[in-house]
């Protein structure tokens, strides 16, 4: 991708870098407390150098009335910057347990308006309603 206004600075750095993102052809869904946060079949996997596949959710398929904002923010040199949330009634576990890269660099410009999880923060994960340990 041809450098623009909002270019990935660690790209630059480290070319060989990849975030390799692709359309999951399932529905995935994750709960806690026995409720449902996010239940999608319009979710984006990124799998990322040096770490495992990670589910992004459209802001729709989220149940943003079960999530705080938090001041929590983190800064990726690929991504951009990342706006935290926690899942009400998650306790200690939903604390920080989603983000959003709200203004994503170029490169990663697909995932704005999506949402991830941290996958061990929720109780269950599901792909076509089969329970999952881990994202496909």
């Amino acid at each position: 991708m041809p450098e623009g206004k909002n270019s990935a600075p660690g790209l630059a750095k480290h070319p060989h870098y990849e975030l390799v993102s692709a359309a999951v052809s399932k529905r995935v869904s994750a709960t806690m407390g026995g409720a449902v946060i996010a239940d999608s079949d319009r979710v984006l996997v990124l799998h990322e150098t040096g770490h495992g596949p990670v589910y992004y959710f459209p802001r729709e398929d989220v149940a943003m009335d079960r999530l705080t904002r938090t001041d929590h923010a983190s800064h990726c040199g690929f991504k951009g910057d990342a706006s935290y949330w926690s899942i009400t009634g998650g306790g200690d576990a939903g604390e920080n347990a989603v983000w959003s890269y709200e203004t994503p660099f170029d490169e990663f410009v697909e995932f704005k308006g999506y949402l991830s999880f941290y996958w061990d923060k929720l109780d269950e994960w599901r792909e076509n309603d089969a329970v999952v340990t881990a994202p496909s």
